[in-house]
C-alpha cells in the first residue's frame, strides 16, 4: 500500500527533475534519518531565502526557481525535499495574527493586509514521534538582522518574527521541534497530510483587488523592503514602524 504521508502531489512534486536533481547531487538519500532532515531544513533555512511568491498554493519546483519564500511555500518545499529522501511529513495549518508582518509590509499599505494570516508548519515523523519544523522561515542572515536591531529585548512580533527568544530561537536541527512565528498563531487548523488538501479548504482572503496587489505590487515593494534590512536599513525603518510594541495576539 502506497504510504500518502511519502507520495508525490501537485504541490509536493519532488519528482520534477530540478529537485530530483537537487536531491541526487547532494547525495542526501544517503545520510542517516537525523541527517537527512538537517539537511533538508538547513537548505530550505538559508538557502532559499526569506522572501514572497505570487501565492501561497504554488509548487516545490516554482519555490526552487525563485530562490525565496514564506512560511506556506518554504514549507512546501521542505516537504517535497523531505518526502524525496524518505522522511514521512504532513503539513499542520494556522492563522498568525497580521501584526507579525508589520514592518516587512509597507505602513503605507499595511492598514489592507487581513487582521489573521494564512500560516503553517511542517510536522515530521522521527523516531516515533512528531516533531514540528517552523524554525526554516527565516535565513540566517535575515535573522541575524533582526537580533542585531531588536537587541534590547527577546520577545518580538514583528518583521516575520514572532519569538520569545529572539536572542537565541529554537531554528536550529538539532532533533526538536524548530520555532520562529510560533508567539504570532490565532487559529489552529489541524493538520493535513499535504499542502494541496490544505488549500482547497483554506485560503488567504485578500479579495480581487487586493490580490491583485499584493501578487503584482506589494509583494515585490516587501521583497524590496527584505533586501534592504539584509544591507542594513532596519534601524531606521524600526523608529517608524515601532513593530514590536504590537502584541501578537491583538484583535
Amino acid at each position: 500500500m502506497t504510504d500518502p504521508l511519502l507520495v508525490p502531489t501537485k504541490l509536493l512534486d519532488f519528482d520534477a527533475a530540478p529537485l530530483a536533481h537537487l536531491i541526487e547531487n547532494r547525495s542526501w538519500r544517503g545520510l542517516s534519518e537525523y541527517d537527512r532532515i538537517g539537511a533538508a531544513h538547513d537548505f530550505v533555512r538559508n538557502e532559499i531565502a526569506f522572501g514572497y511568491n505570487r501565492a501561497d498554493d504554488i509548487p516545490a519546483f516554482e519555490v526552487l526557481s525563485d530562490g525565496y519564500g514564506q512560511c506556506n511555500t518554504k514549507g512546501t518545499l521542505l516537504m517535497a525535499l523531505l518526502r524525496g529522501v524518505g522522511i514521512r511529513c504532513r503539513l499542520h495549518g494556522f492563522t498568525i495574527h497580521k501584526g507579525l508582518q508589520r514592518g516587512v509590509v509597507p505602513e503605507l499599505v499595511y492598514p489592507l493586509a487581513p487582521q489573521e494570516i494564512l500560516h503553517s508548519w511542517v510536522e515530521i515523523e522521527f523516531q516515533g514521534a512528531w516533531i514540528n519544523l517552523e524554525g526554516f522561515i527565516l535565513d540566517d542572515a535575515f535573522l541575524k538582522v533582526l537580533q542585531t536591531s531588536f537587541s534590547d529585548t527577546d520577545s518580538l512580533c514583528g518583521y516575520g518574527a514572532g519569538t520569545d527568544c529572539l536572542g537565541a530561537p529554537p531554528v536550529a536541527w538539532n532533533g526538536e521541534d524548530t520555532y520562529i512565528q510560533k508567539t504570532g498563531i490565532v487559529q489552529d487548523f489541524g493538520v493535513f497530510d499535504t499542502p494541496d488538501a490544505f488549500y482547497l479548504s483554506h485560503e488567504q482572503s485578500f479579495g480581487w483587488l487586493r490580490g491583485a496587489l499584493y501578487r503584482h505590487i506589494i509583494r515585490h515593494w516587501m521583497n524590496a523592503r527584505v533586501r534592504g534590512f539584509r544591507s542594513d536599513r532596519l534601524k531606521t525603518d524600526r523608529r517608524a514602524t515601532h513593530a514590536h510594541e504590537e502584541p501578537a495576539n491583538a484583535t
